[in-house]
């Protein structure tokens, strides 16, 4: 979709011969276009009228300031080749992505990418749940990572994909990443729980672990949000499975502490709908 310029911009950084760094009315704004960059220098004003592929803005004071900051930093040419990934991700989900990604992600796989290149990987210890909560967030990191990897010629192992995976759901969600992150950590604490409880291993590629993985995301969710649900079996819940509704009770607690909110009851019976499942698929036929 092409954007036409409401007015003269000047420009303040060329990151390659597409991608160029522009200020208008206080606020940064990253342009993208075939050839808007070449040629172009410090200074040079961006006529109105002109068509772009794509405006990202950035107008938070403090998200400007670190973008210079981070600009002082990174290598332009890497800087560019980041804001290409970010440009083809916000166009293959068809969505305005969050301002927080031109600092967050862009810095983070800078310092990545300095650690691979002195063997300093560091392990994603939620990999799994990663993959399994936001699977199109991650098909789109793995395809970023592939195409980061064949521009600077440096392997980007899973567990980057993992954060990269964060960042691209915090953008599509507010740029709350801490809760992005707390979540799966959430997530991979309940479900050690329900196996030490349960005496089970739950195989992470199971269609069950999937669905449990995807309840308890959006348990979270609602909780956060204040949008109660309603269950009306919880008294058969209660009485019929009886020793997954006492984990999912210890499950709840876990998420009051965690969350500092009280958990309802039919939060606690849809839980144990599923901790049910997962034990009966498991015991002898």
């Amino acid at each position: 979709m092409e954007n036409i310029l409401k007015g003269d911009m000047t420009l303040t950084k060329v990151f390659n011969n597409n991608i160029v760094l522009v200020k208008s009315g206080g606020k940064e704004k990253i342009l993208f276009a075939k050839g808007i960059g070449f040629g172009k220098k410090f200074g040079n004003i961006i006529k109105k009228g002109t068509e772009v592929d794509k405006i990202f803005i950035i107008e938070d004071e403090n998200n400007i300031e670190n973008f210079q900051k981070m600009m002082g930093r990174v290598d332009d040419e890497f800087l560019g080749i980041c804001e290409e990934l970010i440009f083809d991700i916000s166009e293959s989900l068809g969505e305005e992505l969050s301002e927080n990604i031109h600092i967050g992600l862009i810095d983070h796989l800078s310092f990545a990418v300095k650690r691979l290149e002195n063997n300093e990987e560091i392990q994603n210890p939620f990999i799994v749940e990663i993959e399994t909560l936001y699977p199109r967030e991650y098909e789109l990191a793995r395809n970023a990572a592939k195409r980061l990897s064949e521009k600077i010629g440096v392997d980007i192992p899973d567990g980057e994909i993992g954060f990269i995976t964060l960042h691209i759901h915090s953008a599509r969600n507010n740029g709350k990443l801490s809760n992005t992150i707390k979540y799966s950590y959430l997530s991979n604490t309940i479900v050690e729980y329900v196996e030490d409880a349960l005496n089970i291993e739950i195989s992470r590629k199971s269609l069950d672990y999937a669905r449990f993985l995807t309840h308890i995301r959006f348990a979270i969710e609602r909780i956060m949000t204040k949008s109660p649900i309603e269950n009306d079996l919880i008294s058969v819940i209660r009485i019929r499975y009886k020793k997954s509704y006492k984990i999912a009770i210890k499950i709840g607690k876990i998420l009051e502490e965690e969350l500092d909110t009280k958990i309802v009851e039919d939060e606690i019976a849809y839980l144990a709908m599923h901790i049910e499942r997962f034990r009966v698929s498991v015991e002898p036929k």
